[in-house]
């Protein structure tokens, strides 16, 4: 049983460490790469529905689901939006480290985490790390006044978006629902951003092509798989049976890892041998931390 905990522990490692990467790479607006993905997480959580015999949650509990999918799209269209700035290797540590931070404080000042004086500064120690670990994965041998600006435009995106990725963490919490059974409303609310989103930049110009009739957004469903594969393992991961949820919170964030060096190698985001030590440090202390944070 270990064994095959461990193997769908490692799910969100291969889902969510590849998502960006084949995101970036099949190309596209983030208006494409949004409408793929959503209709991607839509299809597969609809298939796992179907076989694991789960109805749509009524009530309070499907609003806040869709909520929490709506949360995640809107934070995911400006994470896209990053990858233009600076690249998914660059984007991917200092996101996850904004959600990091953002799931830890409402942790802490919403649900009571790290109750003593000594898990608090435990726990805000790891914060501290997190911040430096995203920092020394940005650092660059030789700043230039146009590459720092678009750092300040990305950094100040990603915490905007990090409000959306609080909202879809923290909208199931609401509503005291079962992962599982939150899936699939989350995916409807996902793709229901991505198809207002489409419209609303139609709209505001009206000599584009709408997203919804070109062909790279259907290809980018492709990634859309890879996150709704992430998304299924974490919350099978999570539970007590499985791996639980600190340590399975600890195995999806090593997500960061695969994500950036595969941005590195595969975009061609290219890194000196300086920039790279200091990227694959700034990585390790960013897990490290995430261990911390969960183990207070």
């Amino acid at each position: 049983m270990q064994g095959i905990a461990l193997l769908v522990g490692l799910g969100p490692l291969i889902g969510w460490g590849l998502f960006p990467t084949i995101a970036s790479k099949i190309g596209g607006k983030p208006v494409n790469q949004i409408i793929g993905a959503t209709f991607g997480t839509f299809i597969f959580a609809v298939i796992y529905n179907l076989m694991q015999g789960i109805a749509l949650p009524t009530g309070s509990a499907l609003i806040w689901s869709i909520i929490s999918g709506i949360g995640w799209a809107s934070a995911q269209i400006l994470t896209f939006h990053s990858f233009t700035l600076i690249g998914s290797s660059g984007t991917m540590p200092i996101t996850t480290a904004f959600q990091l931070l953002g799931t830890s404080l409402w942790g802490v000042f919403a649900l009571g985490d790290w109750p003593s004086t000594s898990d608090k500064l435990v726990g805000f120690l790891a914060l501290a790390l997190i911040v430096l670990g995203a920092w020394m994965t940005t650092w660059t041998e030789k700043k230039t006044d146009e590459n720092s600006a678009k750092l300040r435009k990305a950094v100040i995106v990603l915490l905007i978006g990090e409000i959306g990725y609080w909202a879809y963490s923290a909208a199931p919490q609401a509503a005291k629902i079962d992962g599982s059974k939150a899936f699939l409303p989350q995916a409807i609310g996902m793709y229901l951003v991505a198809i207002f989103y489409a419209i609303y930049l139609k709209v505001k110009d009206p000599k584009q092509t709408i997203a919804l009739a070109q062909g790279i957004s259907y290809k980018q469903i492709i990634s859309g798989f890879f996150f709704a594969f992430a998304a299924l393992t974490y919350l099978i991961s999570a539970q007590p049976d499985m791996n639980g949820l600190a340590t399975g919170f600890i195995l999806s964030q090593t997500s960061v890892v695969l994500a950036t060096l595969t941005g590195i190698w595969f975009l061609h985001e290219s890194k000196k041998k300086k920039e790279m030590i200091v990227t694959l440090v700034g990585l390790a202390i960013i897990i490290g931390a995430a261990t911390m944070t969960v183990i207070v």
